[in-house]
């Protein structure tokens, strides 16, 4: 089967999750935790909470971020059983945020398209997941090869190098 990328990235932003743009570069913390089970979440919410913290966002701001890390670990351990969230805090055009990046190798996703539609599930779930991440996120992008894995790649922009969050 052939891979399958999906990107909501506005057209003048570069992905950089492939570093390719020296407007958005990562700063400082990397932090990568493996994912197997429910306390890995655990794990990946409280250190997403203190990069959030350091980088002086609002409570709701992290709660958001915490969200998101929580929604992709759980569809990593429940569709793939384990994989990593990867945490990067970056900075570009005067912002600073948070770069999440979800892998696994699990059997992937067969139709992207059909994933972000709301209401969609194939676990018997709301089917809100993926497409509340993309509506909270500045950028989103999920590739998949079925058989292979997913590598969902979401930044949120959340202040600027001042110190001033965004709203």
């Amino acid at each position: 089967m052939n891979e399958e990328s999906v990107s909501y990235l506005p057209v003048t932003q570069h992905d950089p999750a492939t570093h390719d743009s020296p407007a958005v570069q990562g700063i400082g913390d990397r932090k990568q935790i493996r994912i197997s089970g429910p306390q890995d979440i655990v794990e990946a919410r409280q250190k997403g909470r203190i990069m959030t913290q350091e980088i002086g966002c609002t409570p709701t701001q992290s709660t958001l971020v915490a969200t998101a890390i929580s929604e992709l670990a759980r569809n990593i351990i429940l569709y793939a059983e384990h994989g990593e969230i990867t945490l990067v805090k970056i900075a570009g055009d005067g912002k600073v945020g948070l770069q999440i990046i979800a892998t696994d190798k699990g059997p992937g996703i067969q139709n992207i398209a059909r994933a972000m539609i709301n209401g969609f599930s194939t676990s018997g779930g709301l089917g809100l997941g993926l497409p509340s991440l993309k509506q909270i996120a500045d950028s989103f992008t999920i590739t998949s090869k079925p058989g292979q894995g997913v590598r969902v790649d979401m930044l949120m922009w959340l202040g600027d190098k001042s110190g001033q969050v965004k709203a």
